[in-house]
């Protein structure tokens, strides 16, 4: 009884000390504890027994190293071979904290060495398993119907693309499966980075094939930096779709396998997926940065719009793909490239201020129409005011205290001065008036029942509306206003021959000043329709009636001997055919 308690009390120490393990100082204390009844054991019988186990299972493993066929191509050879694996794994573990002892040390170090073997053997089949597994897929589709995770005879079919909101199984449930039991062992046999090299070769080579048949080139980040404006416009569309995909399909499908791979073991699996990755990211990411290193030329803003808004749309995804602490320097990255981008369109802002300010006020425009540089500005900010909500998180996240819309309203002030300017190289105040009044006519045509609109207010809209009306009224103060001069009456007391005198006189000059203005406002631009009308009705209505009170009283000089046709060119219908005519030429520029 005595001997069997003592078989019990070892045989319990022993359980504790395998339990702690052989570094812990408790496990030593227990081992100075019962040193000679533990030594005692050791020597006469455990070896033998530990002897005989090894032996066991060096024939059972061999018979599968020495097998020239894939272990795992019959399910009843590999789950043999992971038994004994796993009884191989158990003897080096239990036995561990008694390699002090000559005759395990010697045991253990001929198990050690079979383990090595397994472990080249179990990274060959996991490499084997994975070439299997992937021949069930056709790269040239974009997205799979995934297999049943209950049926292992199921194999993914190609199915037309139809989002990209998928996460695929990569590779059959049973190969996964194949796969995680493998993993377990290595990493248990202290051999987890051997097993994440294998995976990461196998996987690498995937993504790599998958990316190609995206068309994104495999450039370094000096190669994309260095390439024209025009060719990373052209490779944007390129990027675009694979981003997408790698973000929303290839990555997380990765990442799930990854997980399922290496089940259990969260640091292999981050690590993994992490390497498997990198290349792809960093090659996308280099590519978001030559766009964002690039010019500040504002015809560049629309492409850097789809740019930074492909990268925001995509921050949810980038946030959970890469969330462990291996991915982590990845997302940062992703982080600084989409802020170098929001700098870079705060950037073209600016660079259009400069262009406005810069653009050359040398000769006359003719016609005084809307300008080309009021067409390029306006249609440019209503161009960018369809991405509204991007602009104004763009210049929130600058900090300057400068709204969106308040920036906007600054470059058309910058653009009404630069017009302004450009107004004082008429030498007739009419144009230079008309000049101001079609291109603000054009402003404001380009800003009504749209986003800038909204942006601008209303009470930019009346401002701008009355400062239009006012450049009206000066057009046609300095223009028809010198007609209606001359035909004013003077209350003054003459005879009736120096009385016809005068009227002949103001006749001549008016004949002659209506002539002129037809004749130099024919090639005159009234851009705003509804102006034009306002106008037309406007001058055609004071003109005929200051015209026809002016003939009207001098019907007298006929019965004094002057015979009235003689001066009379114009009827009151042929003042208002000449001004209607010349109110019916549209204004150019209305794109």
């Amino acid at each position: 009884m005595a001997e069997n308690g003592d078989e019990k009390l070892i045989a319990a120490a022993l359980q504790v000390a395998k339990t702690i393990g052989p570094n812990d100082a408790s496990s030593d204390e227990i081992l100075k504890i019962f040193n000679g009844r533990l030594r005692e054991k050791l020597a006469h019988e455990d070896p033998r027994g530990l002897l005989q186990t090894f032996s066991t299972l060096h024939r059972q493993i061999s018979r599968y190293l020495s097998s020239d066929r894939p272990i795992w191509s019959k399910s009843a050879d590999s789950s043999c071979f992971l038994d004994a694996v796993d009884q191989l794994i158990s003897v080096i573990r239990d036995w561990t904290p008694f390699a002090d002892d000559g005759n395990v040390s010697s045991c253990l170090d001929r198990a050690e060495y079979l383990l090595q073997q397994v472990v080249f053997r179990l990274e060959d089949e996991f490499k084997t398993i994975f070439e299997r597994g992937s021949q069930s897929f056709d790269l040239n589709h974009p997205e799979y119907m995934s297999s049943d995770e209950d049926d292992e005879e199921e194999i993914p079919v190609a199915q037309p693309m139809k989002d990209y909101d998928l996460v695929l199984d990569l590779l059959p449930a049973g190969t996964t499966r194949d796969l995680n039991d493998i993993a377990k062992r290595m990493v248990v046999a202290g051999y987890g980075k051997e097993c994440s090299r294998a995976y990461i070769s196998c996987r690498r080579e995937f993504m790599e094939e998958s990316f190609s048949r995206l068309g994104m080139p495999k450039l370094s980040a000096e190669e994309f930096q260095n390439m024209q404006w025009a060719q990373l416009e052209d490779e944007i569309e390129k990027w675009t779709k694979a981003i997408t995909v790698a973000l929303r399909i290839l990555f997380p499908s990765e990442r799930r396998l990854c997980d399922r791979v290496f089940f259990g073991f969260s640091q292999a699996a981050d690590i993994s997926f992490m390497e498997i990755c990198k290349d792809s990211t960093i090659r996308l990411l280099d590519f978001a940065d030559a766009v964002a290193m690039g010019s500040r030329a504002p015809d560049r803003l629309f492409k850097v719009l789809d740019v930074y808004e492909t990268i925001r749309d995509l921050m949810p995804e980038c946030e959970s793909i890469f969330s462990d602490q291996y991915s982590m320097p990845l997302w940062n990255e992703i982080v600084t490239i989409w802020r170098r981008l929001g700098d870079l369109i705060k950037e073209i802002f600016v660079e259009l201020e400069n262009l406005i300010r810069s653009d050359p006020a040398k000769t006359e425009f003719p016609g005084g129409g809307s300008h080309p540089i009021t067409r390029y500005v306006m249609n440019y900010l209503r161009a960018a005011s369809r991405s509204r909500k991007t602009l104004e998180h763009v210049f929130e996240e600058s900090g300057d205290n400068s709204s969106l819309g308040g920036h906007m309203a600054w470059i058309l002030k910058l653009l009404m001065s630069n017009l302004e300017a450009k107004s004082k190289m008429y030498k007739d105040p009419a144009l230079c008036s008309l000049f101001l009044m079609n291109n603000g006519s054009y402003i404001l045509q380009k800003v009504e029942d749209n986003e800038l609109g909204t942006l601008l207010g209303d009470d930019w809209i009346k401002k701008r509306t009355v400062k239009v009306r006012h450049y009206l009224f000066s057009y046609q103060k300095n223009s028809w206003g010198k007609l209606l001069d001359v035909l004013k009456v003077d209350n003054i007391s003459v005879s009736p021959n120096e009385a016809s005198k005068i009227w002949r006189e103001k006749l001549k000059i008016f004949n002659s000043l209506f002539e002129e203005i037809c004749r130099i406002q024919s090639t005159w631009v009234f851009y705003d329709e509804i102006l034009r009308e306002d106008l037309r009705i406007s001058v055609t209505e004071s003109l005929s009636l200051a015209y026809r009170n002016f003939i009207g009283r001098h019907e007298s000089a006929s019965r004094l001997g002057v015979k009235q046709d003689r001066y009379v060119r114009y009827s009151v219908e042929d003042i208002e055919n000449g001004v209607n005519e010349l109110f019916q030429r549209r204004g150019s520029g209305r794109k």
